[in-house]
């Protein structure tokens, strides 16, 4: 059995991130010994009575400002625990974090840490004492704890033996560039609306006609940006020209 992929979150809110971490899939895939999660405080890194994680900023300006000394003592340590992993700070100047972003670092093998900024920011200098950061997208979050959440999931996720099925990861949204199609369940009619035909047919080959099909169609409708990029095979094209009952 392969080892752990490992992570490490280095946060001043241990408590916001401990409850996610130990819950549901991620929980399980520790459990079985498939994740390692540790949640490291900054503030043990802090020196004084008050272990003080912030000051003003040089040059004046609303808020505060991470330290370096706490903070580049906690990823020095992370690094010590975790050799060769990817130290990263969870930033609006990073590049944006994608799917193919998860499978890259899954791929790392010496595992990840995640450093949670705060305030207006950390101390630039620490920047020299990490990989790179990441992005979440164009808007601001409180602090970094959420997207690191964010990222340890969509990892943990392509871990593999993490997820029951073997096919979930395969089949989800954007792993080729698509949205995924709708799913269905029981009952087979619900308030007057009647699950698709096709996914009631059990001819295997025909529901998979209709999901690409619905998959394409989705993702044009509301992904334009994405299906933009997408290379349509053949076979694509002329599932599109095709009508729902047709398939």
């Amino acid at each position: 059995m392969s080892p752990p992929y490992p992570v490490e979150i280095l946060t001043l809110f241990p408590g916001m991130v401990s409850g996610y971490l130990g819950a549901s899939i991620l929980g399980k895939a520790q459990e079985k010994g498939l994740l390692s999660a540790t949640i490291t405080d900054i503030r043990e890194y802090a020196e004084g009575k008050h272990r003080v994680t912030d000051d003003a900023p040089y040059g004046g300006g609303a808020g505060m400002v991470m330290k370096p000394e706490p903070l580049v003592s906690a990823i020095e340590a992370a690094k010590g625990r975790l050799p060769g992993a990817r130290a990263l700070l969870m930033s609006p100047r990073g590049p944006a974090f994608t799917q193919a972003t998860a499978r890259e670092l899954v791929r790392h093998e010496a595992g990840l840490i995640l450093v949670c900024g705060r305030y207006e920011g950390v101390d630039e200098r620490v920047m020299a004492h990490l990989d790179g950061e990441l992005s979440l997208g164009d808007f601001v979050l409180t602090g970094g704890e959420l997207a690191a959440m964010t990222v340890v999931d969509a990892v943990a996720r392509l871990v593999p033996g993490v997820l029951g099925n073997v096919d979930s990861s395969v089949t989800e949204s954007f792993e080729e560039g698509l949205l995924e199609h709708p799913q269905y369940t029981r009952p087979p009619v619900f308030r007057g609306v009647e699950v698709p035909a096709a996914l009631q047919s059990g001819d295997h080959a025909r529901i998979a006609r209709w999901r690409r099909w619905k998959s394409l169609v989705l993702t044009q409708a509301r992904r334009p940006d994405l299906y933009a990029r997408v290379e349509l095979s053949k076979a694509d094209q002329k599932l599109l020209a095709r009508r729902e009952e047709e398939l």
